[in-house]
């Protein structure tokens, strides 16, 4: 339901969260990761205190209001619809909002009426959040209304399960709640930057970690591994969905909204990415199952190509790098992710001379692919990135040629 707020606990800075949240991090010592954590939530602080005051400001705004306007002395339904309708649309176009304002007001009518009708106990419990979200099901409402409704009955009924007669108190307080957030969510909106960064952030975050188990994996040889770094990788499709529904809410913010229209050129930057980056992602997935066949039966992978897909690892630390902080990177690049995308996919060709079999062949051309991916996500264009991978490859082929060991040497 707080979709926003569990990705904004992803962190402040993908550099840090990725290094946090990696293998590696259990090679550090423990004063030294309390210490980047507390970095990591500060920073995440700073960078979510407005949606914070926006959501506390509401929920005293709802009660005050429904206090004053509707004389109830006690109007704790309109706090709860305003925190509830804020956390869920924070991120989400008007239109999503707006549904999810429905949604909550929809589940408390449907919980007081079967409440007066059928009382309470475990089954109405029950009863009352599988009718309301049938009935926003049969009233054609989406999936996120449909949940909504349910939560909200859910709510109503264990909060106050008074069955001393019908009553639209409730009703009005969750409506005056909900008037609040969208009034909130409409006339305050959150910087569309913050919006999308914290939509990308677990992205960059996962897919490095994917990387980082696949490489583990095939360094070790070990099967398990490489099942947890497939697993990861296929639970990034949901978060890629959720940073295109952040860019939409954020285009329309920052047109909507004149004090947020500066954000609309940052806003470009990922809107370009986002599609090579989906990409990247599910050649990730792919990349990650080749991983699993290759070391099913429990022996290393040629040792280039660990440090191929390590690569890949940190050319997606680059990107969300650059992407945070346009600029920063270009001062020691051509092109942010460039370095170590064609370090990669040369090091990946290099390790077919050491070891050509059918596995080995599918997860250097996934590598390559990735690589791909991730300097289309840089700007390139796909011409530009496809002579950029030739040229990287002819040029680590010819330096193996020249100095065999060199590169895995490097790499050690």
């Amino acid at each position: 339901m707080f979709d926003n707020w569990r990705i904004a606990m992803a962190g402040a800075g993908s550099r840090g969260l990725s290094a946090l949240f990696s293998a590696r991090m259990f090679t550090e010592g423990w004063a030294s990761r309390f210490s980047r954590r507390l970095r990591a939530g500060a920073r995440q602080v700073r960078s979510s205190w407005w949606p914070i005051l926006q959501t506390a400001v509401a929920a005293s705004a709802a009660w005050y209001l429904a206090a004053l306007l509707l004389g109830h002395e006690q109007p704790f339904v309109a706090p709860i619809a305003a925190v509830i309708s804020l956390g869920a649309t924070a991120g989400r176009t008007g239109r999503r909002a707006v549904e999810w304002f429905f949604g909550v007001t929809f589940g408390l009518a449907v919980a007081d009426l079967l409440m007066f009708a059928i009382g309470t106990g475990p089954i109405q419990i029950g009863l009352v959040v599988a009718l309301a979200m049938a009935g926003a099901m049969f009233l054609g409402a989406g999936p996120l209304l449909v949940t909504e409704a349910g939560v909200t009955a859910l709510l109503v009924i264990t909060l106050d399960p008074s069955t001393a007669g019908l009553s639209p108190d409730r009703f009005m307080d969750a409506l005056v709640g909900c008037c609040v957030a969208l009034t909130v969510h409409s006339l305050l909106p959150v910087d569309p930057k913050t919006i999308v960064q914290q939509a990308a952030r677990p992205i960059f975050v996962d897919l490095t970690s994917a990387l980082e188990e696949a490489s583990g994996a095939l360094a070790a040889g070990d099967p398990d591994k490489a099942e947890a770094a497939l697993r990861r990788a296929r639970e990034i499709d949901v978060r890629v969905s959720g940073l295109k529904e952040a860019l939409d809410a954020g285009y329309e913010t920052a047109r909507l909204s004149p004090s947020r229209r500066r954000a609309l050129k940052r806003l470009e930057s990922y809107a370009e990415a986002a599609d090579s980056l989906d990409l990247a992602v599910r050649n990730t997935r792919v990349l990650a199952r080749a991983t699993v066949g290759l070391v099913r039966h429990g022996e290393p992978a040629p040792g280039l190509l660990s440090e191929a897909v390590l690569d890949l690892a940190r050319a997606v630390e680059d990107l969300a790098g650059y992407l945070e902080e346009p600029g920063r990177e270009q001062e020691a690049l051509e092109k942010p992710a460039s370095r170590f995308a064609l370090k990669a996919a040369g090091e990946a060709t290099v390790a077919l001379d050491e070891r050509n079999d059918l596995p080995t062949s599918v997860l250097v051309g996934q590598v390559r692919s990735t690589a791909v991916d991730l300097l289309r996500a840089s700007g390139m264009h796909l011409d530009e990135a496809a002579g950029e991978l030739d040229g990287a490859v002819s040029a680590a082929s010819g330096s193996h040629r020249e100095h065999p060991g060199g590169l895995a040497g490097t790499a050690a």
